[in-house]
C-alpha cells in the first residue's frame, strides 16, 4: 500500500512539473519569429564592414546574438532555391527536392522553374499581370507565371508550427525573388514577392482569392516609382571604403544606363530596365522592409501569445554580386545600406512586439565566389566556362565516333547537371548507363572540370566516402536530378545565363560558396560565438526544439545546443 501511494504521489509530481516545464516553455516561446534569408551573403562579408556598422543591424546581431561563424550549406549545388529551401526544412536537396532553380522534368519532357505551377496562377486582382519572367534568365523556362510550394517533398518549419497551433500562428513570407519567398513560408503560411512589371508585391492564387485591402493600399503608393530620375549614390566618403579606387574596373557588368561606376542612374519609370535596375540596388532590399514592415502591423504579428513567423529574404546582395562581384565598390556600399536596412528592420521589431518577445535568425542560401579578373590580380588560375562548348570538345566527339552517332550526344545543360541525349542512344541500342559512365569519365580531361559523376553510380552506391561526393550525393533526387553531375574546378565559373552575362556566378560545392552565416539573436539569448563547424539543415531542427513542436519531415542534421540552452 505505502509503495502504491508513493507511485501516486510520484506521479502527481510528475504531472506537475510536467505542468510547470510546458507553462515555463510557453511563457518562454517568442511571439514572433523573424527568419532572415541574405541571398549571397558569403560567411565573412558582415565582418568586413562591421567596424562602419551603426548599433542595430549587424552590430546587433554580432554582439548580442549566438554567432556561429564556421557555418556552411552541405549540399553541392548553392543556388537560391536549394538554399532557401533547406534552411526551411532541415532536409538535403535530395530529400525536399529542391536540386536546382531549373531541371529537365522527365514526364513533362521539358525544363522546369522549381516553383512554377500553372494551377495557381498569379493573382491579378488591380495589382496587373507580371511580365518578370521577361526581365529573369533563370525564368524562360516556365510556361506559367503561376508559383506554389508543391514541388517541395517535405513539409517546413513553418508548415509544423501551423500545425502544432491548429492554423492559429500567422505565417509569411517576403521577398524581391519568388523563389526566396515560397519555400520558406511553406504550404500552410503565405508568400509575397516584388513584381518587375508593376513595381509592386505581388502573390498567386495558392494563397489568395483576393488581395487583402492592405496590400492593394500599399501597392498604389507606387513606392518603386518613387526612385525613378534618381540613383544609387556612395552612402559614404569614397575615401572611406576598402574598394573606393576599384569604382570602375573591366569584369564588371555595365548595364545598359547604369554603368559601372558611381552614381548609377535608375533611369525613367518608364523605362523597360527600371524596376530591373532597382532590383540591382539596395532599393530592393529596401522595398522588401517596406512591405515587411507594413504586414507587420497590418496581420498583427506577434501580438498575442501564439508564436508568429516571418521571413524576410533580402535579394540585393545576389543581385549586386553577380553584376559586380562581391569584392567590389558596389557590393562594399550594398552591404554598409543593407546594416541600414536590418536597424531599421529591428529597431521596427523593437517597438511593435519587442526585441525580447522576437527571435531572430539570420543567415543566407549560399556564398559568393569572387571574381576571376580580380582573382587574376592574385595570380589566381581563373576562367569562365561555357558548357554549350561541350559537345564540341575532342573527348566528346571521340565518344560519338565511338558509339557511331551522327547527332548530338548532349541534350542539354541545367545547372549542375548534364542530360543526355537519351532517345538517340535508345535508338543506337546503345546501355544508357555504360555510355553515361563512359562520358563521365572523359569530362575530367576537360579544363575547367574537376569532377563528373554520373546519376548510375550515385544509384548503385559507386562512389568514394568523401566530403565532396558526399555533398553530390545530398543533392541527387531520382527523379530530378540529371545523368551527370558536373564540378568545375575552384575558380572556373559559368558567366553565361542564357545571353545574360555576368562578372560571377555561385552554384559550387566549393567553401566559398557553402560557407553562410548563422546567427540567432533576441528573445533573451547570450551572446557567444562559437567556432566548430555546423550546417544550415541544422536550424530548422533548432527552431523546431526551441519551440518544443514537431520536426519538419525531412529534417536531418543537430539542433544547436548554444541556443536551446537559453
Amino acid at each position: 500500500m505505502k509503495l502504491f501511494l508513493q507511485a501516486i504521489i510520484a506521479a502527481a509530481f510528475l504531472l506537475h512539473t510536467t505542468c510547470s516545464l510546458s507553462q515555463v516553455a510557453q511563457e518562454n516561446s517568442p511571439r514572433l519569429i523573424v527568419q532572415i534569408t541574405v541571398d549571397q551573403l558569403r560567411g565573412d562579408m558582415p565582418a568586413s564592414v562591421l567596424d562602419r556598422c551603426g548599433p542595430g543591424g549587424f552590430r546587433y546581431l554580432y554582439e548580442s546574438g549566438v554567432v556561429y561563424a564556421n557555418a556552411h550549406h552541405r549540399h553541392a549545388n548553392t543556388e537560391t532555391i536549394v538554399g532557401h529551401t533547406t534552411l526551411a526544412t532541415g532536409a538535403d536537396p535530395a530529400d525536399h527536392g529542391m536540386i536546382g532553380n531549373v531541371w529537365f522534368d522527365k514526364q513533362l519532357g521539358r525544363a522546369v522553374y522549381n516553383i512554377e505551377d500553372d494551377r495557381y496562377s498569379l493573382l491579378s486582382d488591380e495589382v496587373g499581370v507580371d511580365k518578370s519572367t521577361e526581365k529573369d534568365p533563370t525564368l524562360k523556362v516556365a510556361t506559367s507565371d503561376g508559383r506554389s510550394p508543391r514541388a517541395i517533398l517535405t513539409s517546413t518549419f513553418s508548415d509544423e508550427l501551423a500545425l502544432s497551433t491548429n492554423g492559429q500562428a500567422k505565417i509569411f513570407a517576403v521577398s524581391v525573388k519568388d523563389r526566396g519567398a515560397v519555400p520558406m513560408s511553406g504550404r500552410a503560411g503565405k508568400a509575397f514577392w516584388f513584381s518587375k512589371a508593376t513595381g509592386g508585391f505581388v502573390s498567386s492564387t495558392y494563397y489568395y482569392d483576393a488581395y487583402p485591402a492592405w496590400v492593394k493600399e500599399w501597392n498604389t503608393q507606387s513606392l518603386a516609382q518613387s526612385y525613378a530620375n534618381t540613383s544609387w549614390e556612395l552612402l559614404r566618403d569614397k575615401s572611406t571604403y576598402r574598394f573606393g579606387h576599384d569604382d570602375d574596373m573591366p569584369w564588371e557588368v555595365s548595364l545598359p544606363g547604369f554603368g559601372r561606376v558611381f552614381p548609377h542612374p535608375f533611369g525613367k519609370a518608364e523605362s523597360k530596365l527600371f524596376t530591373s535596375l532597382l532590383t540591382l540596388s539596395p532599393v530592393g532590399d529596401e522595398l522588401t522592409l517596406s512591405f515587411a514592415k507594413e504586414l507587420i502591423v497590418q496581420e498583427g504579428l506577434g501580438k498575442d501569445a501564439i508564436t508568429d513567423y516571418l521571413a524576410i529574404s533580402f535579394s540585393s546582395t545576389d543581385y549586386v554580386g553577380h553584376v559586380f562581384g562581391p569584392s567590389s565598390l558596389e557590393s562594399e556600399d550594398n552591404l554598409l545600406r543593407l546594416d541600414k536596412t536590418l536597424a531599421d528592420l529591428f529597431g521596427y521589431i523593437d517597438k511593435q512586439v519587442g526585441l525580447d518577445n522576437t527571435l531572430i535568425i539570420l543567415s543566407a542560401d549560399h556564398g559568393a565566389p569572387e571574381v576571376p579578373g580580380r582573382l587574376h590580380q592574385l595570380g589566381f588560375d581563373a576562367r569562365y566556362f561555357n558548357p554549350d562548348s561541350l559537345e564540341k570538345q575532342k573527348v566528346i566527339q571521340t565518344l560519338k565516333a565511338k558509339y557511331g552517332l551522327a547527332t548530338e550526344l548532349i541534350s542539354g545543360y541545367h545547372h549542375p547537371y548534364l542530360y543526355l541525349n537519351n532517345e538517340a542512344l535508345k535508338k543506337r541500342k546503345l546501355n544508357i548507363h555504360e555510355v553515361s559512365q563512359a562520358i563521365a569519365a572523359a569530362l575530367p580531361n576537360i579544363s575547367g572540370i574537376a569532377y563528373a559523376v554520373p546519376s548510375i553510380d550515385i544509384r548503385e552506391g559507386k562512389i568514394p566516402d568523401t566530403r565532396m561526393y558526399r555533398q553530390i550525393l545530398r543533392n541527387f533526387n531520382p527523379k530530378r536530378s540529371g545523368d551527370i553531375y558536373i564540378v568545375f574546378e575552384p575558380h572556373c565559373f559559368i558567366n553565361d545565363f542564357d545571353g545574360l552575362t555576368v562578372a560571377s556566378a555561385h552554384g559550387s560545392p566549393w567553401r566559398y560558396d557553402t560557407y553562410v552565416p548563422i546567427i540567432f539573436a533576441g528573445n533573451g539569448l547570450k551572446p557567444q560565438t562559437v567556432f566548430r563547424e555546423v550546417e544550415t539543415v541544422d536550424v530548422a531542427l533548432t527552431l523546431s526544439n526551441y519551440l518544443r513542436v514537431n520536426a519538419p519531415s525531412g529534417a536531418t542534421g543537430n539542433p544547436l545546443a548554444e541556443v536551446l540552452a537559453k
